[in-house]
């Protein structure tokens, strides 16, 4: 009972005394570099309350959605078509590894001379990075179907919409979903990336003049920010997951 109570109260006492912490530690701090965080609080709160959040945090999230949502249907669509068929996935296979590994950081200048500064280019470069996670899970996933249900379907002589939709979609999900995961770390990171390098607007951005400006407290709003985003994002995935996974889990 002791250890039940433990279990749920740690994910609850490890951010306090971590907040605690930092706030004690920071209190008397002259460092520039490092200011209280009692000031940085205010400062996220002058900021990202009402001030800054539409001219910010808004084209931040339009472009994290729409890269992410990209990367979702384009990597579990591609990745079913090419789990299907094992000939064309063993011939891709060295060009897909190729990808995976090639860092979409790298490719921010040739993407801003190409498309330009602007949203455009930070949708494509998220999709980019972000779209591999989910489109290697699912072919893996699509791929580790039963074979009794490869029988099944071609004793019954199912229709090729509902063996994908009903048999295999829902076989390879879990997998699908640990590629979600991965992508939604990668698009938010990439996010970031784009922000410094091809923005006007966004809170990489806002964390990079910062920055420039020696402006520490609202450096360090913005970067927590980013970090609340990020955990809030994983959240709601995991909500969606668990219950899109309910029957999985039921018959664990």
């Amino acid at each position: 009972m002791k250890k039940g109570i433990l279990w749920i109260l740690l994910p609850i006492v490890l951010p306090v005394s971590l907040f605690l912490a930092w706030w004690i530690s920071s209190a008397n701090a002259d460092s520039i570099f490092f200011p209280p965080l009692q000031i940085i609080l205010d400062r996220f709160q002058e900021l990202w309350l009402f001030a800054l959040f539409g001219e910010h945090v808004i084209p931040s999230l339009l472009a994290l959605g729409v890269g992410l949502s990209l990367s979702i249907v384009i990597g579990v669509s591609g990745g079913v078509i090419l789990g299907l068929n094992q000939q064309i996935v063993s011939a891709l296979d060295p060009v897909l590894q190729f990808f995976r590994y090639l860092p979409a950081v790298a490719l921010l200048p040739l993407a801003i001379q190409l498309i330009g500064i602007g949203m455009d280019m930070r949708i494509a470069i998220i999709v980019f990075g972000a779209l591999w996670p989910v489109l290697l899970n699912t072919i893996e996933g699509v791929r580790s179907v039963h074979p009794s249900l490869v029988d099944v379907a071609k004793s019954y002589q199912i229709r090729m919409r509902d063996w994908i939709f009903r048999m295999v979609l829902p076989s390879a999900a879990p997998q699908i979903f640990a590629g979600i995961r991965a992508c939604l770390a990668v698009a938010v990171i990439l996010m970031f990336a784009s922000e410094l390098m091809g923005s006007s607007r966004g809170i990489g951005y806002f964390i990079l003049e910062a920055q420039r400006q020696f402006a520490m407290p609202e450096m360090w709003s913005g970067m927590i920010l980013l970090g609340i985003v990020g955990y809030l994002l994983n959240v709601a995935l995991m909500v969606i997951e668990r219950r899109a996974l309910s029957w999985h889990q039921k018959t664990r």
